[in-house]
């Protein structure tokens, strides 16, 4: 199953200060991140996971961003989740 979680970000420079590839890295068992993909503005992100539910996801996530950002999660289909754009450079 692919699971996006929205982001919006309450504290920016908390959430941007964190190393999104480690937070890939780290994730349990079962459930595999594929990236986080930020706003132009900064105020929200998106990320894409595989996990067998959205609760494996949420359960690992919430406690990762709590306190730094909002979060709500959809499950998605895997011809939408695989059309994710890819991430903006860092000089966006």
């Amino acid at each position: 199953m692919y699971v996006v979680v929205q982001h919006r970000i309450t504290d920016p420079a908390t959430f941007f200060s964190v190393d999104t590839s480690e937070v890939v890295a780290n994730a349990p068992a079962g459930i595999h991140g594929r990236g986080f993909y930020p706003s132009h503005d900064r105020t929200a992100a998106i990320c894409l996971w595989e996990a067998a539910s959205v609760d494996a996801v949420r359960g690992y996530i919430d406690p990762v961003t709590y306190g730094v950002c909002e979060n709500t999660y959809f499950q998605v289909l895997e011809e939408y989740a695989l059309g994710l754009p890819a991430p903006a450079p860092a000089a966006a």
